[in-house]
């Protein structure tokens, strides 16, 4: 029997220490409709048995393990090179803690298919826990603020206002589907964020190399919110803190970076006062320590085109 037509998407989810979360996100994205979807786990050095748990639950789905943390651009860029040589139509990097519709994938490919110059296209997100019509992200939007990405409608509950599709700022690296030529035009993941703004930082690239970020609304995931990377914690802030720095030297200009220390001298009183009653203060310090730390680096060039890929 014949395979089925149409293109060839490879799923990679990125683990590290999250083995009960990652094998709950394989086993949604095995029950996917899309006919042509395999699936890759990158594991990035766990210690909790990850690996090994996948294989053991899973063992027609393939693995692949570094024996220390790359990071979340170093270990996804494993696994693009993987769907890059055995020639697959699109990549969709992912987190190890969402629960995808069974027609996410279906509906990402058909927008991509009938939008030639998306070079990726990201799902409406909503929470996971809690109410499951409360939406974390419909697209995503940069900014020259403390924070240079925002997510369209957070917190609110959806009902239907963001029902449509259309470019967007960038596509949120909790799920994106991009396009081969899209990653050969732009090249890989940059792994001088370690951490944080990388899916940003890939956006904007691929967008000065003629591609576009698209939103497709029908395309539905629900996302667990970073267990895995914890939350308002000195270590978090500091990638946070270090990395946004990095992006807005590399795409800001004279007027972003401006607003960016504008913004961000704001924010840090306010964040004191949130944070001093809840004894976590340190996390603010950390976040700023971070901040100088990107402003400081001695930044490297972003990775090269891979090959030719210009959009149709």
């Amino acid at each position: 029997m014949s395979a089925p037509a149409g293109p060839r998407v490879l799923g990679i989810v990125l683990n590290y220490n999250g083995r009960d979360l990652t094998l709950q996100t394989v086993g949604s994205l095995l029950a996917s409709d899309f006919p042509k979807l395999d699936l890759l786990v990158v594991d990035n050095g766990s210690t909790d048995g990850s690996h090994e748990a996948v294989g053991e639950r899973y063992p027609g789905v393939r693995r692949l393990r570094t024996e220390e943390n790359l990071g979340i651009s170093g270990g996804l860029n494993l696994g693009f090179r993987v769907g890059l040589d055995e020639g697959y139509d699109f990549v969709m990097p992912m987190n190890n803690d969402i629960e995808v519709a069974p027609d996410m994938v279906t509906e990402l490919v058909r927008l991509a298919g009938s939008t030639p110059r998306a070079g990726c296209v990201g799902p409406k997100c909503y929470y996971f826990f809690g109410d499951r019509r409360r939406l974390w992200s419909a697209g995503g939007r940069l900014r020259w603020r403390e924070a240079v990405t925002s997510e369209r409608g957070m917190g609110r509950i959806d009902r239907g206002q963001f029902d449509r599709d259309e470019p967007v700022g960038y596509v949120n690296g909790a799920l994106m589907l991009i396009r081969r030529a899209a990653l050969l035009a732009t090249g890989l993941w940059d792994p001088v964020y370690h951490v944080s703004v990388e899916d940003a930082d890939w956006c904007a690239r691929t967008k000065r190399a003629g591609w576009q970020c698209w939103y497709a609304h029908r395309a539905r995931l629900w996302h667990m919110v970073s267990p895995t990377t914890g939350g308002y914690t000195a270590g978090r802030t500091y990638r946070t803190g270090r990395s946004t720095a990095i992006f807005v030297r590399r795409f800001g200009g004279p007027a972003g970076r401006a607003s960016w220390l504008f913004w961000s001298a704001v924010a840090f009183p306010a964040a004191l006062v949130r944070e001093l009653p809840r004894g976590n203060a340190g996390a603010v310090l950390a976040k700023y320590r971070g901040m100088r730390d990107g402003w400081r680096l001695e930044l490297p060039p972003s990775p090269p085109p891979i090959s030719g890929g210009s959009p149709t």
